[in-house]
């Protein structure tokens, strides 16, 4: 029997990993050990699948931490198998510089579209401990899809999609060097190998250097906001259920919000009663933000007087928020806490594409209206943000924004030296120089 040409998933879901038998390979499903007992014996499929599965157990505390890890050693380990043929922990410094160059330029045939599931269940309508599962021939180890604003433009122009050239995302090369680093020190601690090939890259090796950001790319005009502010507002003035719409959207924009912060958490549902006046009159809303840590975020008079009193008084309840309040802050349309992410996104991305279609009925120049076509849930918070930066101390911003760092305030909003290195060159003619 040859040895497979061709790439397949070997891990599977967050919920199955965890309930394997990590003593054998029994537990896993036959078609991932079937997939590598087909490798030559030299390769060492088995053992070095042990050795990843054994680096993601280190990590399965945390889902979205194990699904970014399991996606970056999977394809490490695949490339070993397939392209490499070298075993996985006899990796030396030049294989560690060639996978990650293939990382930046990938075969045609490992790069697809995003596929919800790695594995297809065959069988019945309901799950039963006799249904086998498949591959699923749509998965590739790199994914690729046409970005958001190219498919506004195709379905606007009524075309095909364009087939983009595959690029990695920002700083994914970075991560993909520091998760493999971190493979290898965990399989040297378990005394899987004795060396971290990735450790020996150079120092300033370009696959530790992360690309510029894309800040100023995320963001809306002045122009683009008073239009998708205005549509929200007139949505609600035509149908009420929009109400909570523009309390959605005005929400994010005023308090730098992240989608979690409306969603909630597991140990925490945001209500009314998050909302909390001090002695001194100030307003703040109390979340729990990433690791389960509490904050507080300063909230504007404009937001209060305007917004939360509207969408309170639109649900019969009294202007502002009683002490220890438990009503939702948002709700289904029957009453029921809280709305999923996707629910919320949803609600915005049909306010991006009224406010897009009432600037192309006023007919505003492409470069006014493109970047609604991309706009995303995220860039309001940047929007805000980058607006409110001129007014505000920078240490205030950062503790709003929820950032560990004031740097990284600092060097997103705060762009000084970028302006006074734009201002120096703008004005010099290309001509006439004296």
């Amino acid at each position: 029997m040859s040895a497979p040409s061709t790439p397949h998933p070997l891990f599977e879901t967050y919920a199955r990993f965890v309930e394997l038998n990590f003593s054998s390979l029994k537990s896993e499903l036959p078609a991932i050990r079937e997939y590598l007992e087909q490798f030559p014996t030299a390769l060492q499929a088995a053992e070095s699948y042990r050795a990843v599965r054994s680096f993601l157990k280190s990590y399965a505390g945390n889902e979205s931490t194990f699904n970014s890890y399991r996606t970056h050693v999977e394809r490490l380990l695949l490339w070993t198998l397939l392209k490499s043929n070298v075993p996985l922990l006899d990796m030396r410094r030049t294989h560690a510089e060639d996978f990650l160059e293939f990382c930046l330029a990938p075969d045609p045939s490992w790069i697809g579209p995003v596929v919800k599931s790695r594995f297809l269940r065959i069988g019945g309508r309901k799950k039963l401990a006799s249904d086998s599962c498949v591959l699923n021939s749509d998965w590739k180890p790199f994914s690729q899809s046409a970005s958001k604003e190219e498919r506004k433009r195709a379905k606007e122009e009524n075309r095909p999609l364009l087939q983009e050239h595959y690029k990695p995302a920002q700083g994914s090369i970075a991560q993909i060097f520091a998760v493999c680093g971190s493979f290898f020190q965990h399989a040297i601690d378990e005394g899987f190998c004795e060396h971290n090939p990735f450790r020996a890259v150079k120092q300033k090796s370009k696959y530790k250097q992360r690309t510029t950001g894309d800040h100023d790319t995320r963001i809306l005009t002045s122009l683009q906001w008073d239009f998708v502010l205005e549509t929200a507002e007139l949505l609600a003035a035509q149908n009420a259920k929009y109400e909570r719409t523009l309390f959605i959207v005005a929400t994010i924009f005023a308090m730098y919000l992240r989608v979690s912060d409306l969603v909630g958490r597991e140990n925490w549902t945001p209500s009314m009663g998050d909302m909390r006046k001090d002695g001194a009159g100030n307003w703040w809303y109390h979340v729990v933000g990433k690791g389960n840590k509490a904050g507080k975020i300063s909230v504007r008079d404009d937001y209060v007087e305007n917004y939360l009193k509207r969408w309170r008084l639109h649900q019969g309840l009294s202007p502002l928020p009683g002490f220890r309040e438990t009503t939702p802050l948002i709700a289904t349309q029957r009453g029921r806490a809280g709305l999923s992410d996707r629910h919320i996104r949803l609600l915005l991305q049909e306010v991006f594409d009224r406010a897009l279609e009432r600037m192309q009925a006023e007919n505003w120049p492409d470069e006014d209206v493109g970047r609604l076509r991309a706009a995303s849930l995220h860039w309001l918070r940047h929007t805000s943000a980058t607006f409110d930066a001129p007014y505000r101390d920078m240490k205030d911003l950062q503790v709003d924004l929820r950032h560990n760092s004031l740097s990284t305030t600092q060097n997103v909003y705060y762009n000084s030296e970028d302006e006074k290195r734009a201002y120096s060159i703008k004005r010099l003619p290309m001509k006439e120089r004296t």
